[in-house]
């Protein structure tokens, strides 16, 4: 993603409204690395500059995405998440807390693959789930403080 001067001036050459709002949003997403739904975002927005609409959240999202500027990812827990890093990357989230984390696949486009006929791929995505080490410490010490 790029920077938030350089997402002002993209918006900008494409006749968008630069807002204060947008600009705040620019630099919470830009480096963000949890993958924040548009509602988490926008509690994050809020307490920075109350105010803020939760339609001016998901326009400037949409606008983003729309300009390849993040991606949008479905990790399967329900609420879309918005990823800055648009690098050939995938995912693994956690089904205990549900943090996602960045991942990368060596040669995943050698694949493999079997089932595809009759499909056009637009897009790969491969998604790991399992426990982080937070939540599967966590588990471990109430197992032990148990027994």
């Amino acid at each position: 993603m790029k920077t938030p001067a350089e997402l002002t001036e993209t918006f900008r050459v494409n006749g968008l409204k630069v807002t204060p709002q947008r600009q705040l949003l620019f630099g919470l997403m830009y480096g963000n690395t949890v993958h924040p739904t548009a509602e988490a975002l926008f509690a994050e927005a809020s307490a920075r500059m109350p105010g803020i609409s939760l339609r001016t959240v998901y326009q400037t999202l949409a606008d983003l995405a729309s300009m390849g500027e993040l991606r949008l990812i479905d990790v399967g827990a329900g609420a879309t998440r918005f990823d800055p890093n648009t690098d050939d990357h995938h995912h693994v989230v956690c089904s205990s807390c549900g943090e996602v984390r960045d991942v990368y696949v060596a040669e995943s486009d050698r694949l493999k693959i079997d089932g595809l006929k009759g499909f056009l791929v637009d897009q790969t995505s491969i998604l790991f789930n399992g426990t982080c080490v937070s939540c599967a410490s966590n588990t471990v010490s109430r197992a032990s403080a148990r027994g």
